[in-house]
């Protein structure tokens, strides 16, 4: 429905042609809602329709490769919701099917288009908060509403192949894309429900430059859907909350029992609904980015080759939690900056000092703690304003 919504409202020319289900009446019911000319059941005959330029790809993830390579086949654009695979070898499997083929791949990571996300993105680019050193992503919410993301050999794993991919690609954009996933120290259980994946997960990923990706996921957090980040930088930090404080505060008895915001636990009591749900989630920056990058000929901001990383990414964080221990992460294909990144260090106060901190007293002056050089001692100066 939000991809749909997205594409039709956003750049206005764009219409879904045909979709496909595996499911006949729904296929049916979801095209007459949305206007769409044709339907089916057969995913071959959906992605061969010749009025069709580019296929989006909203499947189970274990689909997810079949379904690509039949785009491959027929030539199509392909753009694939998240995670782009099971696995990270499958993913890099994909990646070099599109690849050779020639056809255009875009990874439909819709929260890394969020509007506060590339406000928070452009600002760490800008400068304006000096070196990242750690950001936080969290999602966390009831779990998913489709039944085949509760089984693991449909979906590939729990609450981190569904949300933790979100959060992995989220700090990836503000560590930088191009500073390379080292290692991953991940803790995940399976707390609440009556599954065999993980419902809940931490992980730290720790970066080339000594950077910490920190993600938090959960299938059992009450309450509707936490979306939050925080960055943090050697000149300043960004925190970011995109869905449970929204600006908009509603009271309801609950009566009329109507939709309140996507994954909304009650239509009852004080309320937060969200103002646009698509343009908040990202999905009209999402796709305006996409189709925009296919007719000027250019990789959108997120292709296939993301979607690889998450997913190797996503396998330590899976062996970290099995084994207790830090694992690395393994990317025998890598296009980030090949040579090593300067690691996060002091910040040098004058030509003998290294600065440790510096601030202003009630009294107006201003302190400076310092670490002589050739020392190594410690020490303060107070400096009239």
């Amino acid at each position: 429905m939000f991809y749909t919504r997205a594409l039709h409202e956003h750049r206005r020319p764009d219409r879904v042609v045909n979709v496909y289900s595996r499911s006949a009446d729904h296929a049916r019911t979801f095209a007459e809602d949305w206007g769409i000319s044709r339907w089916t059941d057969d995913m071959h005959e959906a992605i061969r329709d010749p009025e069709s330029d580019v296929v989006v790809i909203g499947l189970p993830n274990n689909l997810h490769k079949k379904a690509i390579e039949l785009c491959v086949e027929a030539g199509k654009a392909i753009l694939c919701t998240k995670p782009l695979a099971l696995h990270g070898k499958e993913a890099y499997e994909i990646l070099q099917m599109v690849e050779k083929a020639g056809v255009f791949h875009g990874y439909l990571e819709d929260l890394c288009y969020t509007p506060k996300t590339l406000k928070a993105i452009e600002t760490i680019r800008q400068g304006s908060i000096g070196q990242v050193t750690w950001a936080r992503a969290r999602e966390a919410h009831p779990g998913p509403h489709s039944d085949w993301f509760w089984d693991s050999e449909q979906s590939g794993g729990g609450a981190i192949i569904d949300l933790g991919c979100h959060c992995i690609e989220i700090g990836r954009n503000y560590i930088g894309k191009d500073v390379r996933p080292v290692e991953v120290m991940c803790w995940a259980d399976t707390l609440v429900k009556p599954i065999r994946a993980e419902d809940n997960a931490i992980a730290l990923i720790r970066y080339e430059t000594g950077a910490i990706g920190q993600i938090e996921v959960s299938w059992t957090f009450r309450g509707g859907m936490e979306l939050k980040d925080e960055v943090a930088g050697t000149e300043g930090t960004i925190r970011l909350d995109h869905w449970l404080r929204t600006g908009i505060e509603v009271f309801s008895s609950g009566e009329t029992g109507s939709y309140v915001a996507e994954k909304a636990e009650s239509s009852s009591g004080w309320l937060f609904p969200v103002g646009d749900e698509v343009n908040a989630l990202g999905y009209q920056h999402m796709f305006t980015d996409m189709l925009d990058a296919l007719d000027e000929n250019r990789s959108p901001m997120e292709d296939f080759y993301d979607g690889y990383v998450v997913n190797a990414i996503m396998d330590a964080c899976y062996a970290s939690a099995k084994s207790k221990r830090w694992e690395p992460v393994n990317l025998p294909l890598w296009r980030g900056t090949i040579k090593p990144h300067e690691k996060i260090g002091p910040k040098e106060y004058d030509t003998w000092h290294w600065l440790i901190k510096e601030e202003k007293m009630p009294d107006g002056q201003r302190k400076v703690i310092l670490k002589i050089k050739d020392t190594g001692e410690i020490i303060q100066k107070f400096i009239a304003s």
